[in-house]
């Protein structure tokens, strides 16, 4: 009886202090009085944006989960290991790009409530993007030029221009990409910035503010938020034109000048950021698409990401383009 007694305490003890733990940091605010979002965040995860075909659901179990690691193991030995032992590539062959000390892809499917997760994307419920137009309708759209065309720098992508990031990932919405996935919040009166590893652009958000006129489109879009509770909810309008295809290896996307992205940023632990967003894009989708992930809170500070530091690729694909134009 008596240790029955001593395990009920220290059970409430625990609830106490769990309870402690969760008040402080839903009540935590900046010292001028809005929820507090601030510190350095990543989405690195195995879970992609769309479902992969072997995968029947949303939420997957440990052992599908897994499976994942194991694949993303074998990954990785392959990447750091393309030849058997003696052979070496051969000249005019494909030297390959990235080793996986350059990587960060994340380890694991992301978790929301204590459940694995097969996509970014909840709705659909299929996990894929309700596209309108095929692969073929896209490169009738001339949006493909960037990755086949080399007459001057401005055709080809802005990844490769290090204007902004490859794929998503400045957003909106952000979505994880091969490597460098972290993101640094700031907040000051009136504002939340969010600066974005990949490819050190900064995201600046007006709270409680009008939208800027329809000719002015940012790079990361025209970006205003309120406050709901303490979720951040952000509504972006006005993409930048150069920004409508956004390729990265783990994703391709469209975001048409006219679109609207709804965000919306919930902190739920001390180490954790709920990270939701929808996108309404009438031209590219035949349905509006959403999607969920986490912020993990991450150690240590972001570097400057310098992208053309040292960086020849532009130069050569140029010059490349001009041998090929002589033979």
């Amino acid at each position: 009886m008596k240790k029955y007694i001593q395990l009920i305490l220290i059970s409430s003890l625990v609830g106490i202090g769990n309870l402690y733990s969760e008040e402080s940091w839903k009540n935590s605010k900046t010292w001028f009085g809005d929820p507090d979002l601030q510190g350095t965040w990543t989405n690195a995860s195995l879970t992609n944006l769309e479902r992969p075909d072997f995968y029947d659901t949303l939420v997957v179990s440990e052992k599908q989960a897994g499976i994942a690691r194991e694949m993303s193991d074998q990954f990785v030995q392959a990447v750091d290991n393309p030849y058997e032992e003696g052979e070496s590539p051969q000249a005019g062959e494909n030297v390959g790009g990235y080793n996986v000390a350059w990587m960060d892809p994340g380890t694991e499917l992301f978790k929301i409530d204590g459940q694995y997760r097969s996509s970014i994307i909840t709705y659909p419920e299929d996990g894929q993007l309700p596209r309108r137009y095929t692969r073929w309708g896209l490169e009738a759209y001339g949006i493909y030029k960037m990755f086949t065309q080399a007459n001057h720098p401005e055709e080809r992508s802005l990844g490769e221009r290090c204007l902004v990031g490859f794929g998503s990932s400045g957003g909106p919405p952000m979505l994880n990409v091969l490597y460098n996935n972290h993101y640094q919040i700031v907040q000051s009166p009136g504002y939340v910035m969010i600066l974005v590893e990949m490819n050190h652009d900064a995201r600046i958000i007006r709270l409680a503010s009008d939208h800027n006129p329809n000719n002015m489109k940012p790079w990361l879009g025209d970006s205003v938020g309120t406050w709901e509770g303490n979720t951040l909810v952000v509504k972006t309008i006005n993409h930048h034109p150069q920004q409508k295809f956004r390729a990265g290896i783990r994703h391709q996307i469209l975001v048409m000048e006219d679109a609207e992205i709804i965000e919306r940023f919930t902190r739920v632990g001390d180490n954790e950021i709920l990270y939701e967003f929808e996108v309404d894009d009438k031209r590219a989708y035949k349905d509006t698409w959403k999607g969920e992930m986490p912020l993990r809170a991450a150690q240590g500070e972001i570097y400057e990401y310098a992208c053309h530091e040292g960086n020849y690729a532009m130069a050569n694909i140029l010059a490349g383009a001009r041998a090929e134009e002589r033979k």
